[in-house]
C-alpha cells in the first residue's frame, strides 16, 4: 500500500486509537505518534448489576428475557464514534491529505458508519487488522504488505 509523505495512520480498536504521521517516504517510512487514547473499558460482567428484565404477555407462553444490553461493546463502539469525530476535525483543518485506516474488523465497521464525507474523501486505504499493541515497524510492515 502506497504511504505517501505527511500521510495519517490510525491505529484504532474499541479501546485505544494512535494517529501516527509519516514523517518519511513511501520507500523509507517513518511513522511518529501524533496523539494517543486509551479508555478502561471493563468487561460486560463487571459493569453489570443484575440479570436481565422478564415481560409478561397475555398471549402465548407468557413469558419472555429481555434482550440483554451489552454495556462493553456498546463503550467500544462510542469510542470507535470519538475516533470517527477526531479524523472528521482533522480533516476539516486539512491536517492531512491521506489516511490509512487500520483496526479489527468490528471497529473498522463502527468507524465507516460515523465517517464525515470529508474523511471518506481521504481514506487511501483500509487495513483490517488489530495492531494497536504493536510497534511502528510492525505497522509499516503492515501497510508495506497490504
Amino acid at each position: 500500500m502506497h504511504l505517501p509523505h505527511n500521510a495519517a495512520v490510525l491505529v484504532a480498536d474499541g479501546r485505544k486509537i494512535l494517529l501516527l504521521r509519516n514523517e518519511g517516504d513511501d520507500t523509507y517510512p517513518n511513522l511518529v505518534v501524533e496523539h494517543a487514547e486509551e479508555q478502561a473499558n471493563p468487561k460486560d460482567s463487571d459493569q453489570k448489576t443484575d440479570a436481565p428484565g422478564l415481560s409478561f404477555s397475555s398471549v402465548g407462553s407468557g413469558r419472555s428475557t429481555m434482550d440483554e444490553v451489552d454495556f462493553h461493546q456498546q463503550e467500544e463502539d462510542r469510542f470507535a464514534a470519538g475516533a470517527a469525530d477526531l479524523l472528521k476535525r482533522r480533516a476539516m483543518a486539512n491536517d492531512f491529505e491521506s489516511l490509512i485506516v487500520i483496526a479489527p474488523p468490528r471497529t473498522l465497521g463502527e468507524l465507516r458508519k460515523h465517517y464525515h464525507d470529508s474523511v471518506s474523501a481521504r481514506i487511501s486505504g483500509e487495513i483490517n487488522k488489530d495492531l494497536t499493541g504493536h510497534p511502528t515497524a510492525d505497522i509499516e510492515s503492515a501497510i508495506r504488505a497490504a
